[in-house]
């Protein structure tokens, strides 16, 4: 089973009857799949099986990155600002005042207190928790002065990929080879 991929926005489709957190919320937005089958895929791939079976709370970006890999889709650090001290780091909105492709889905990983939290930003949209898994215009949005920490670029690589089975187009439930990423600056986030 593969969807088709168009030009409207995918809203987040919450099957569980529970809250979901941001991180299988914005994947679910970006693959059109429901929050259900991207939680199932993270839990493939948790190395912990006690901390399998447990509901998905925090996510880190190489367990994003290898979900999106069994749908098909590739994320792609484009700007880390882990170097610079909270304050100094760009806002959401000032981010989105940019240059950017209006095309390309971003992950946005941004602090919102003292945790850190995914959102997705296509084009003048804005998807995640707070705007109940529905795209909404990032000026009308929350987080518009929340301070980033990374930015991921997410593209779709492979059509074939087989997500009714957890395979991906090469039978190895990956659509690719990822490396893991450096750990000294991964934290995970937790809505």
């Amino acid at each position: 089973m593969s969807l088709r991929l168009t030009a409207s926005l995918n809203a987040a489709r919450n099957d569980t009857g529970r809250i979901a957190y941001c991180g299988p919320t914005v994947l679910s937005a970006i693959t059109g799949f429901p929050i259900s089958r991207v939680e199932e895929i993270i839990h493939q791939h948790r190395a912990d099986p006690a901390e399998a079976k447990k509901m998905i709370v925090g996510t880190t970006a190489p367990e994003v990155r290898d979900a999106l890999s069994v749908f098909g889709y590739a994320m792609d650090q484009t700007e880390d600002f882990y170097h610079l001290e909270r304050k100094q780091r760009p806002t959401v909105w000032s981010w989105m005042q940019q240059p950017r492709s209006a095309f390309s889905h971003y992950i946005i990983a941004v602090h919102v207190r003292s945790e850190g939290h995914w959102i997705c930003i296509k084009g003048a949209k804005i998807c995640d928790t707070y705007t109940k898994g529905r795209w909404m215009f990032g000026a009308d949005g929350p987080h518009r002065g929340a301070r980033m920490m990374e930015v991921f670029r997410v593209r779709h690589v492979d059509e074939t990929a087989h997500v009714a089975d957890g395979k991906a187009g090469n039978g190895t439930g990956f659509a690719g080879r990822f490396e893991p990423m450096a750990q000294s600056n991964q934290s995970t986030l937790n809505f």
